[in-house]
């Protein structure tokens, strides 16, 4: 179903089931997959693959160029998965080269005026609060929320099931399983709740609070002494305590403490 009022190209390709409502364009080399929602007033450019299921509300943008100056008018590209959902006056980005497409996974919930910026890497079941902004490069992994009005410095990482606060200024990596908050954010605890509603096991939990305590809580001790100390106990032995182990080994700009 196509509104009359609808743009499309000639050089898109829709899947089965997609329904175009008032006023959206649909530009050039864009694919979009079965069971697509354009409500009205959404643009989205190529070239973007774009999977099943996902929903747009007005006013979104999704697949334009990349703001990045070192942009030299190659064809670049976006990639996003099944059953995301972009709210109103989001907007989404391509990446910069050729070889590296800006990548949303699956499951991702984007509220109203949130930012994903040229060349980053979204995992799955993401939420972006409405406001938050994420600059290049930037890599997401799963099941993070990025609160109201959070701003994330460029080729920062945000672990999994790890939260931000509100208004947050984050210019480090955020490790995973945490919540960070504040300008400039530190990290303020282990995020609890949120592993309590995906259903993690108490000793999980444990050992994650055991890891917190020997990283976060002594400021004034050196990092490394702490990892090799925390890797000396039954703790490490945990996949979600060496997950987190190893995404602070890998940090490039030194992960929020």
């Amino acid at each position: 179903m196509i509104h009359p009022t609808a743009i499309v190209s000639p050089q898109a390709v829709l899947g089965r089931n997609v329904r175009i409502g008032p006023y959206c364009i649909v530009g050039s080399k864009v694919e979009l997959g079965d069971d697509c929602v354009l409500h009205s007033h959404v643009v989205i450019e190529g070239p973007a693959r774009i999977g099943k299921g996902n929903e747009f509300f007005p006013f979104a943008v999704v697949g334009g160029k990349t703001q990045d100056l070192k942009y030299i008018g190659e064809p670049t590209f976006l990639e996003v998965g099944d059953r995301n959902v972009f709210r109103e006056n989001c907007t989404i980005h391509r990446g910069t080269h050729g070889e590296l497409p800006t990548r949303v996974g699956s499951d991702n919930l984007f509220l109203c005026y949130s930012h994903v910026a040229h060349d980053c890497q979204i995992g799955d079941h993401v939420i972006l609060s409405n406001n938050g902004s994420l600059a290049g490069h930037v890599v997401v992994e799963d099941h993070a929320i990025v609160s109201g009005l959070a701003a994330v410095h460029q080729f920062c990482r945000i672990g999994k099931h790890s939260i931000i606060g509100g208004c947050s200024k984050v210019v480090q990596d955020v490790p995973p399983f945490m919540i960070v908050d504040g300008n400039p954010a530190t990290t303020r605890g282990l995020n609890l709740v949120g592993l309590q509603r995906r259903g993690f096991a108490e000793d999980d939990v444990r050992a994650l609070k055991s890891a917190y305590k020997k990283l976060f809580l002594k400021k004034d001790v050196n990092l490394a002494n702490s990892i090799s100390s925390l890797k000396a106990t039954h703790a490490a032995d945990t996949p979600q305590v060496a997950h987190l182990i190893h995404f602070i080994e890998e940090s490039q700009r030194g992960v929020i403490r």
